[in-house]
């Protein structure tokens, strides 16, 4: 039988800059072989059905960017989809930097962008406001809950804009760093970052 690697064993590292890390961890991703990322893509799903997550209503989920080899999100798609809850996906607006979002429902068109993002093409709009749970996709980030994406800035707008106590799960192939040097008090941390190996968690209580 073959063994895919999970990454709890990372090598010791020093702090590092956003700039750095981005530019590693890319590295890091463009090593993997499709197999890893699947398999590693449900270790994550199994990791977060373990969690006290799922007394909500209302779950934003990112769609995997193939080309970036990103985690298979399909797999947390079939557990909210298992548990009948509200699934919500964005549409980027380039110009702006901003993200809107749709509820994904039996009608729901998706179109990749030009970065290769599958997105719902319209459909019914949902408010920052009401979304209880988001996931959110990352590059690398730290054991403070710090998080490094692919620099643009979409994500921190939009969780700007969400409830204080919208929880916030990132979803990591990789383990923590011990420290993203550059992140600032203004920076949104993440409550949650699950890894093919183990949960993180940076002090939130939940309504479980």
């Amino acid at each position: 039988m073959v063994q895919f690697r999970t990454f709890t064993r990372e090598l010791k590292m020093y702090p590092m800059l956003k700039k750095e890390l981005r530019s590693l961890y890319k590295a890091k991703r463009a090593a993997l072989v499709e197999e890893e990322i699947e398999f590693n893509s449900v270790e994550i799903a199994n990791q977060l059905l373990r969690m006290p997550i799922w007394d909500y209503v209302y779950y934003h989920l990112f769609m995997t960017i193939e080309t970036q080899k990103e985690i298979q999100t399909e797999y947390i798609l079939q557990i909210l989809f298992g548990k009948d809850k509200e699934v919500v996906l964005s549409k980027s607006d380039f110009e702006l930097g901003t993200l809107t979002h749709y509820l994904l429902t039996e009608n729901t068109q998706l179109r990749r962008n030009a970065y290769d993002i599958p997105e719902p093409v319209d459909g019914i709009e949902v408010p920052e406001s009401k979304l209880d749970v988001v996931f959110i996709p990352l590059l690398a980030f730290d054991t403070k809950g710090n998080r490094v994406g692919y620099g643009k800035g979409f994500y921190d707008r939009f969780l700007a804009k969400c409830r204080p106590e919208t929880l916030k799960i990132g979803i990591s192939l990789f383990e923590a760093v011990p420290e993203i040097t550059d992140a600032s008090a203004e920076d949104i941390r993440l409550d949650y970052c699950v890894t093919p190996e183990r949960v993180y968690s940076f002090g939130v209580e939940t309504s479980s």
